[in-house]
């Protein structure tokens, strides 16, 4: 008896809805849209701008690694750089650790 009364108000809420679920799920695109902006896209941006400064790295260019470490860019191989982090000093650095490019003249003790 209370199952078929449950059912039938059911029925009748359904019935009356004349949008039929198109709210919920405009309500989902719409999160996701903003979430694209908010989120994806300032991430991609920053992406293509850290490729370009990998890119253009040239001998001595005075940079900032991901780690602190901070040197004068000596030699530019395919994914690694030498960087003189001290007269006579150099390591070797992947480029994507890169993180700045320093403007010439920063590192003036080197």
């Amino acid at each position: 008896m209370l199952i078929s009364s449950a059912y039938a108000q059911q029925a009748a809420a359904a019935a009356t809805d004349p949008t039929g679920g198109l709210m919920q799920i405009l309500t989902i695109v719409l999160m996701f849209i903003v979430l694209y902006f908010l989120m994806v896209r300032p991430q991609m941006k920053r992406a293509k701008e850290h490729k370009a400064l990998v890119e253009a790295l040239a001998r001595g260019d005075e940079v900032v690694t991901q780690g602190g470490v901070a040197g004068r860019v000596a030699k530019v191989g395919e994914a690694y750089i030498a960087l003189e982090v001290s007269e006579g000093v150099e390591i070797q650095v992947q480029k994507t650790a890169v993180q700045l490019v320093l403007p010439k003249g920063t590192l003036k003790s080197l």
